[in-house]
Formats: structure tokens, C-alpha cells, sequence
């Protein structure tokens, strides 16, 4: 293969995934909080597992915030109603142990510092209208296609579990072909009940291919990069009957790939769902995003990168660091100059810029937080500003 010829991949799973369930009912736990008390500091994290939930973490807040009632209620919008699915909402346990924001941490916050150390990555790149790298916005639509056809009786048989994988072949830099698809999805028992024979096995999974192929990958997959026979995998274990927490715990913060760029990128290792935004693990991320799609958008390159890194109490980002992959029309350095011109990094002005202190982030907990309308750090404001 020549330079810039290559096959990249990218996962997603579905909002019915256990680690999904988990980012939900902790980002759902902190918008309940946010919603009456936008001052609220939340760092929560869920573990579920075969017919129970555990909540953890550190919230302070003037608010009450019912989290049986969440996690329920939560539960059952995913789509695990009964138990022949594997978890009810009904019965399932729930366990909360939450306690309050350490002293120690909240003297650097009240003083408008950053909640914690670290890296945080921001990326754009000129392959979609998104601004997002082709692979992970192809498994993101797949994977909530898969919901969609389950919600609405498309496909009967499937039930909330479920992840996808798309393959890119690239040539020069630039997508060329789809080259696989993956796509694994929980379902109902259609022949044979718990043991079913060869022959059932066989009838099953063609039934389930037939339909996963025709109502979820094709409608999905663009056109214009179907170039002769790709490759797919449907179920490719044979069954998927047992899935959600009782295939698999579940734990917040375990889907970071899946949450950002699909591994296209960096990341600073930092999760996203249960934490407010005075953690710059969320908040600066957003910002990195911000800040890389409206240079991608002004055109200064086809592809940035950027890098934010904070000091625990300190406000302004102990380092910016700003890569283009030879596409820039300007240097790193020249573009971190702007960054500095432009926009404020202390955790107090991110917090004001993006308007993070709204209950916005539940539906941010599957499917992505980045190359979707309607949040601020998606916004193209300020194309124009950074030519001024």
C-alpha cells in the first residue's frame, strides 16, 4: 500500500449496550440535578449487571434527585421492560451510595480552577458535512438505525443490545470505499427456544441477516463508496439472544472511543457521562471540539487536532497544542495564537461559551457527543471571527 492508502475501522453500540445503560442513568442522574440546581457538582458513576444497578460517586447540590426513579425510568426507555429480555426495569435492584465533593477538590473549583488534572482532545476533518471522521458517523448509523427498526416493529425479533463496526478503505487521505461492516445485535430466540439444533440455528440467522442487511446497513451505508462487493458480518457468533447486563456488566465511562472519534483521533483517557462541567474531562473536551470544527469550517486545514491540558485549581490550560497532518494553511503555532486570541479555556469560560450549565447531556450518553446539531460545541460561530 502506498502512504496514505489504508483500512481504518470504527465501533458503536447501541443505547441498549451495558456500558451505554450505565453512561445513561449517570448522565440522565446528572441532568435531574442540573435542572434545579444549575450550581450542581456531580461526578457520578453506575455499574449494572444481571438485574441490578449500583450508583457511586460525589454530588453536591441544592436539589433532591430521585435516583430509583431515574434509574427506572431510564431502564425502561431503553427498552428493558421484561425479563425474557434479560433486565427489567421493574425489578431490577438499585443501589445508591453517593456522598459529597471531596473539601479538597472543591477549594480548587470555588476558586474557578480546573476539577482535575489532565489532557483533552478536540478533532475535525473535512470528510463529512459533520466534520467527523466517515467511520464512526457510518457505525453511529448504524447502530441507531438497529434502534429504530426495533422501536418501531421494522424488525421484531430484535431486542436493545447491539454494536456495529464500519471499515473505510482510504486512498491518498480520502475515503474511498466501504470495505466491511459488522453488525451484532441481541434478538429473540426465533427457532429451538434456549437449544436450538444445527438446522434451527442455520434458518435463524438467515432470517436475522436477511433482515439486518436490508432495513439497517443498506438504507445507512452512502452509495457513492459502494464500489463492487463488500464484506459483512451479521451476528457472527451464530446467536445473540443473551445481551444487555445479563450478558455483560455494564460500567459508566467504558465507551470513550464510541463517545468521541471512533479512535481516528487521540484522547486523553478522561470520560465524559455522570460529570459536570467544572470537570474538564467533559467540559474541555467539548471545547477542544469547538474550537478544531470552526478552524476545519474557516478552512486552516483539512484536518486539527487539538490539545488542552489542565493543572487541578489552576483556570488557564497549562498547554494548547494545535496539529494539522501537513493539511494546514497556516503553522500549529500560528493557530494556537488564535486560540488564545479567540477563546477563553479557563473552566469558568467554557462553562459560559458552551452553556454547559443546562440539562443537556443525557442525550449525549449514546451515539456519540460529537458531530450532532442542536449542542453548542457543534455551533459554526466562529468561522468568520477567526479571520479577523
Amino acid at each position: 500500500m502506498k502512504h496514505g492508502d489504508f483500512l481504518f475501522s470504527s465501533e458503536s453500540v447501541t443505547e441498549g449496550h451495558p456500558d451505554k445503560i450505565a453512561d445513561q442513568i449517570s448522565d440522565s442522574i446528572l441532568d435531574a440535578a442540573l435542572k434545579d440546581d444549575p450550581m450542581s457538582r456531580v461526578a457520578i458513576e453506575t455499574f449494572v449487571t444481571t438485574g441490578l444497578v449500583v450508583v457511586g460517586g460525589e454530588m453536591t447540590t441544592d436539589t433532591y434527585v430521585d435516583i430509583p426513579s431515574i434509574v427506572r425510568n431510564t431502564v425502561k426507555e431503553i427498552g428493558y421492560d421484561h425479563s425474557y429480555k434479560g433486565f427489567d426495569y421493574n425489578t431490577c435492584g438499585v443501589i445508591s451510595t453517593i456522598d459529597q465533593q471531596s473539601g479538597d477538590i472543591a477549594m480548587g473549583v470555588d476558586r474557578l480552577g480546573a476539577g482535575d488534572q489532565g489532557m483533552m482532545f478536540g478533532f475535525a476533518c473535512d470528510e463529512t458535512p459533520d466534520f467527523m471522521p466517515l467511520p464512526i458517523i457510518l457505525a453511529h448509523q448504524l447502530t441507531h438505525k438497529l434502534a429504530e427498526v426495533r422501536k418501531s416493529g421494522g424488525l421484531e425479533f430484535l431486542r436493545p443490545d447491539g454494536k456495529a463496526q464500519v471499515t473505510i478503505r482510504y486512498k491518498n487521505w480520502i475515503p474511498e470505499a466501504i470495505d466491511t461492516v459488522v453488525v451484532s445485535t441481541q434478538h429473540d430466540p426465533l427457532f429451538g427456544g434456549d437449544k436450538p439444533n444445527k438446522a434451527q440455528l442455520k434458518k435463524e440467522h438467515a432470517i436475522i441477516e436477511k433482515g439486518i442487511i436490508g432495513k439497517v446497513i443498506e438504507p445507512i451505508l452512502p452509495k457513492k463508496l459502494i464500489k463492487g462487493k463488500y464484506t459483512t458480518h451479521i451476528n457472527p457468533t451464530g446467536r445473540f439472544v443473551t445481551g444487555g447486563p445479563m450478558g455483560d456488566t455494564g460500567l459508566t465511562g467504558r465507551k470513550i472511543i464510541v463517545d468521541t472519534y471512533g479512535g481516528y483521533a487521540r484522547h486523553g483517557g478522561g470520560a465524559f457521562s455522570g460529570k459536570d462541567s467544572t470537570k474538564v474531562d467533559r467540559s474541555a473536551a467539548y471545547m477542544a471540539r469547538y474550537i478544531a470544527k470552526n478552524f476545519v469550517a474557516a478552512g486552516f486545514a483539512q484536518k486539527l487536532e487539538i490539545q488542552l491540558a489542565y493543572a487541578i485549581g489552576v483556570a488557564e490550560p497549562v498547554s494548547i497544542m494545535a496539529e494539522t497532518f501537513r493539511t494546514g494553511k497556516i503553522s500549529g503555532e500560528e493557530i494556537v495564537k488564535l486560540i488564545r486570541k479567540h477563546f477563553d479555556l479557563t473552566p469558568a469560560g467554557i462553562i459560559k461559551k458552551l452553556d454547559l450549565r443546562k440539562p443537556v447531556f443525557k442525550k449525549t450518553a449514546s451515539y456519540g457527543h460529537f458531530g450532532r446539531d442542536g449542542y453548542a460545541w457543534e455551533k459554526l460561530d466562529m468561522v468568520n471571527k477567526l479571520h479577523s
